[in-house]
């Protein structure tokens, strides 16, 4: 989901491969698994995901003229960092702690009381199991699989003028 909004498109094409090791807890499900996807204009995003590693929470978007490495990324508890490198010039940015969650949930909401749609769309969490139903086609296969272009729709990405900040939660 995050390459795919990053790069504002949709992956043509997935390769995926998993490993496991002997471990009880991974008899009916897969501990790692690397993912690439291919993207238009010859560009890749590659992830893992593992119930066997140590935790961590980041990204790395790489182009032509820098980087840009989020780290932690996807905490909901703890105040997100990223560092802007372009050249040798290389910032630090924070964002302060605060409640990811609640706002999604009043803006849901409110589409519900107002009748609208909300952003994003349920056609993003469908364009999000077109690309895990390629990955786990390359895992069976254990070949590359070319992702069906989905059909013309109309959503709505979340954007800046939703951002509702609220007090950040206590980790449970």
């Amino acid at each position: 989901n995050a390459a795919r909004y990053i790069f504002k498109d949709e992956p043509l094409e997935v390769m995926a491969i998993a490993a496991k090791s002997n471990e009880s807890r991974f008899a009916e499900i897969e501990e790692a698994v690397a993912v690439v996807l291919k993207f238009p204009k010859e560009r890749l995003a590659n992830f893992m995901c593992s119930f066997g590693a140590a935790d961590i929470s980041r990204y790395e978007v790489v182009g032509t003229e820098g980087r840009v490495t989020v780290d932690p990324a996807y905490e909901y508890v703890d105040e997100l960092k990223y560092m802007l490198v372009r050249g040798d010039h290389e910032e630090t940015h924070k964002t302060p702690k605060r409640d990811q969650f609640a706002p999604e949930l009043i803006h849901f909401s409110d589409c519900i009381l107002k009748n609208q749609d909300p952003r994003p769309s349920g056609y993003e969490g469908l364009a999000d199991i077109r690309v895990i139903e390629a990955i786990k086609q390359s895992l069976q296969t254990r070949r590359s699989v070319e992702i069906e272009a989905a059909p013309a729709r109309k959503t709505s990405k979340p954007d800046a003028d939703l951002i509702k900040e609220k007090p950040p939660v206590e980790k449970p």
